[in-house]
């Protein structure tokens, strides 16, 4: 009985699961070894660091009651009664690190009885040095101490001597000690190493071995499928027959499915925009001869009458070429609206504050009109031929619309988020009443009338559409007298281009629709 490739593909993965559940149970049990060796060595780490600390009180107290000898300031018995308190506990402290009965121990006892005889040296001293001043306030050194004998046979300096080579030997054990366990931890680390690498590679090997058994018995199929998705893609719209019936066998009849739904889609979408590119051409070519006729023979009109022409007239033909270079603009409108992504435009480095500033200086606001751009600008890989259109619309709309340029303010601005760049364009200009927020973006649509400023009203249309087409959206926050401050998301990335293909496809069956409804 034959397994279905499902079953096949299960197997493999419970087998290569079972193997890497071995390489981390075995992987597990090596770092525990090496967490032992880590922890011994970090331990003994602590015991030198104890025991020197433990050593520098001792001698700190050794410098404290010097100087109290010679000089009987109490002051300096802080340090000395300070490491009193300590030195006991921290004896204690360091002899749980220990092993008891081990060498290092013993000598940490050792070192403790020669402290405590050091000590009850001192405090002799101490009191009779206390009392002697008592006495007498102008005594100094060691006049009038009964047992200032101690200090001339040294017997302070011998335990103090003694005390230190118990700690040097102490230290120097230690050191030696952790050294091995140092040793110990790298070849364990080592071992650790080896081991998993070796594991690791055998159930690689074990399952390249699987996966190249089930490639042969697959990639016949498979390149089968491979051939008839590159055909597709090179628009041959082709269907291949699979013989097998499994879940493969499914795929490859959705892929026929997929290249004859795609050969009969591609061949509509071909005919609608073979009727928006005459559509383009009628616009671009027989609409605009005759205007451009209409002007210039309103023009001749003009030059033959000179100045027999009566004002009126003079103003009507004026009129009459006002209305035709609208038409013009609007037809000029409608092509590029048409044409926002039926061009491709490969994707560049976009210096955002340069791109300002060029539009800035094409534009030219009037004297006394102020620009303003925030600190930070990014750069990044986008389309500079679309990004330029949409801060270029949106500035010229508010130089255009401003109802006192003398006085008038544009501020920039630019938020980064994580996925996209969050751009805005405020003004301090006549403002939008709230129910006019949408209507604005809508083709042919104006706020003023066209006599009193002459507009298309297609520019903001552009805009909401190179600015969705690349992910992102835009709206206008504003209210009438209190300027307006338009915001569109920019996406950090580009989409992958199968979906920007799928996109302009869309885009341009939707086109070729409207197209040929007006036409």
């Amino acid at each position: 009985m034959k397994l279905k490739l499902s079953t096949k593909l299960f197997a493999g993965f419970v087998a290569i699961s079972i193997l890497f559940a071995a390489v981390v149970l075995i992987n597990y049990q090596l770092s525990r070894k090496v967490l032992r060796n880590s922890q011994r060595v970090e331990r003994s780490q602590r015991i030198t660091g104890e025991a020197t600390t433990l050593l520098r009180n001792i001698i700190d107290m050794e410098t404290g009651f010097r100087g109290y000898l010679l000089i009987g300031n109490e002051i300096l018995l802080e340090n000395y009664y300070e490491g009193e308190r300590n030195l006991l506990g921290r004896f204690a402290q360091l002899r749980n690190e220990l092993t008891v009965g081990s060498e290092q121990y013993e000598r940490i006892l050792r070192a403790q009885r020669l402290f405590q005889q050091w000590t009850a040296y001192s405090h002799l001293l101490i009191s009779e040095k206390r009392e002697a001043r008592r006495r007498d306030p102008n005594q100094i050194a060691l006049e009038g101490l009964e047992h200032r004998g101690l200090t001339t046979d040294l017997t302070g300096k011998l335990l103090m001597d003694q005390i230190r080579v118990v700690f040097n030997a102490f230290e120097r054990d230690e050191t030696t000690s952790r050294l091995g366990q140092r040793g110990k931890l790298q070849a364990s680390i080592r071992e650790t190493r080896i081991l998993s690498i070796s594991i690791t590679l055998a159930t690689i090997f074990l399952g390249l071995l699987y996966a190249s058994y089930l490639v042969r018995q697959i990639s016949q199929r498979i390149g089968g499928m491979v051939t008839l998705s590159r055909r597709i893609a090179d628009g041959d719209y082709t269907t291949v027959h699979d013989p097998e019936q499994d879940e493969m066998t499914e795929l490859t009849d959705s892929l026929n499915v997929m290249s004859n739904t795609i050969n009969s889609n591609i061949t509509q979408l071909e005919g609608r925009n073979q009727e928006l590119d005459q559509f383009a051409y009628v616009v671009s070519h027989d609409l605009k001869a005759p205007l451009r006729g209409i002007e210039t023979a309103s023009r001749w009109i003009e030059e033959d009458m000179g100045q027999e022409l009566p004002e009126h007239i003079r103003e009507f033909l004026l009129l009459m070429r006002t209305r035709v270079h609208r038409m013009e603009n609007l037809i000029s409108g409608i092509l590029e609206l048409a044409r926002v992504g039926r061009t491709s435009q490969a994707d560049e480095r976009v210096n955002v504050r340069e791109l300002l500033q060029e539009i800035i200086d094409s534009l030219a606001p009037p004297g006394g009109f102020r620009m303003e751009l925030p600190s930070y600008l990014p750069t990044l890989t986008t389309n500079r031929v679309q990004l330029h259109q949409v801060f270029s619309n949106l500035i010229s709309n508010a130089l255009k619309y401003h109802d006192h340029p003398a006085t008038g303010t544009i501020l920039i601005g630019c938020r980064e988020e994580r996925t996209h760049y969050t751009f805005s364009v405020r003004d301090n200009g006549p403002g939008i009443a709230p129910e006019y927020h949408e209507r604005i973006f809508v083709i042919f649509q104006t706020l003023t009338e066209r006599d009193t400023l002459e507009s298309t009203g297609v520019g903001l249309a552009i805009v909401k559409k190179i600015v969705e087409r690349q992910g992102g959206t835009i709206h206008v926050e504003s209210a009438e007298g209190q300027g307006a401050n338009f915001l569109f998301t920019w996406p950090k990335e580009r989409q992958r281009r199968q979906e920007a293909r799928g996109i302009e496809a869309k885009a341009a069956g939707n086109a070729a629709t409207t197209a040929s409804t007006h036409v």
